[in-house]
């Protein structure tokens, strides 16, 4: 099993909506910016993301916890 970094980006089609962006707990010296899974996803269960030429999907399990596949 092998554990990957995912750094996400995302430009919204709609214009002027800002996402919540909050300041990291576990490194506040880290300018590393958080954003709500609600935000992302805006109530659908998957959303697709494009990567460096790839699509990767990000889904909610039953258990309420996110994966990211290729």
């Amino acid at each position: 099993m092998r554990a990957i970094l995912v750094c996400i980006r995302i430009q919204m089609k709609q214009p002027n909506i800002p996402l919540p962006v909050h300041p990291a707990a576990s490194a506040p010296s880290a300018q590393r910016p958080r954003v709500d899974s609600e935000a992302l996803l805006q109530g659908a269960a998957a959303l697709e993301i494009d990567h460096a030429g790839q699509t990767y999907l990000l889904r909610v399990t039953r258990e309420n916890k996110l994966i990211l596949t290729k």
